[in-house]
């Protein structure tokens, strides 16, 4: 072998070595999780959570980012053009990576080409939530009271195109078309404080461990949860289905997502720290007092496409539109 051809070979083997080296050290620095919504709501809950625990059982540094806006888009569009190191996650809901797409005419990102899945984490009912001085004690009643009162009252959601948005206005449909205005908010927390406030006297929003908190002080009441079961967290709580509406069954998915191209090696170190986590009993109980069900699928392509399928006939029935 000539010497010059020795070396370029000795040094391709050495940036070969340095560059395993490189991608054996990760993570070597703070892992970002954007969380794209407000401090307090139930996505920024469920992203803590989830961060202390992979923490603990990775010992990688995690840090939660809230970029809210626009239902969601802002940080999902922020992930979604970061680099692909594994250094930058988004916290995907059923509002970034299946309403906002499916309802805006011109989305700022592709949820299938620019995202791939590291696990899923959990599965939250939304909820009907009203100021305790609202003269209604159940689902019915606020119905009643609506129609009653044509154009008077307003509700709050988490923002324009997430699914407490579409949560709304499935309600008005479903109670036979109520005249009742929106009012958007930058996140679940924000609208959370109002509604306690009395600023507003109803919101659908997602049910965290605030919520019930707050519903517990007496501060607001939980009117029911949008699920075919009650919450072993908060049996005394009725279903939406037992209160009269069963196609008034709202769950939100929460996943953990990377940006497309990840290297192969960063997700199966991702994905073996989450699925550690997922199995661990401490982590299932938190997300259970959080009022949220650890959710752990087989077939996270098939729950997407059926996801897609139910909310698009939802969307086209409430003629839910985004800009």
């Amino acid at each position: 072998m000539k010497k010059r051809t020795f070396l370029a070979w000795g040094g391709a083997c050495l940036l070969s070595t340095t560059a395993l080296q490189a991608q054996s050290k990760y993570p070597d620095r703070p892992i970002r999780l954007v969380v794209p919504f407000a401090p307090g709501g139930d996505g920024d809950i469920i992203g803590r959570i989830w961060t202390k625990h992979i923490t603990a059982a990775s010992g990688a540094s995690l840090v939660v980012d809230n970029k809210a806006g626009a239902g969601g888009a802002i940080g999902a569009s922020d992930v979604a053009r970061a680099k692909s190191d594994g250094y930058t996650l988004l916290l995907g809901t059923s509002t970034t990576q299946i309403i906002n797409p499916l309802a805006s005419s011109s989305p700022t990102y592709d949820p299938v080409k620019d995202f791939v899945m590291v696990g899923t984490i959990s599965q939250n009912p939304t909820c009907i939530i009203v100021n305790p001085n609202l003269p209604v004690n159940n689902t019915r009643e606020l119905v009643a009271l609506f129609k009653a009162n044509p154009g008077k009252y307003a509700y709050g959601s988490a923002g324009p195109g997430t699914i407490t948005n579409l949560t709304g206005e499935l309600f008005k449909l479903l109670g036979g078309k109520l005249d009742v205005q929106h009012v958007p908010y930058k996140g679940g927390g924000p609208a959370l404080q109002d509604v306690i406030a009395g600023h507003i006297p109803l919101i659908t929003t997602i049910m965290s461990s605030a919520v019930l908190a707050q519903h517990r002080a007496g501060k607001i009441k939980i009117l029911s949860v949008n699920s075919d079961n009650r919450l072993k967290v908060a049996p005394d709580i009725p279903t939406s289905v037992e209160a009269g509406f069963p196609e008034m069954r709202v769950q939100v998915f929460n996943a953990i997502f990377a940006p497309a191209n990840t290297p192969r090696d960063v997700l199966d170190y991702l994905k073996t720290a989450h699925a550690k986590v997922h199995a661990t009993p401490a982590f299932t109980q938190e997300l259970e007092r959080s009022g949220s069900e650890a959710m752990n699928l087989t077939d996270p392509d098939q729950f997407m496409a059926e996801e897609v399928k139910r909310w698009s006939a939802a969307i086209k029935a409430t003629q839910f539109k985004l800009g």
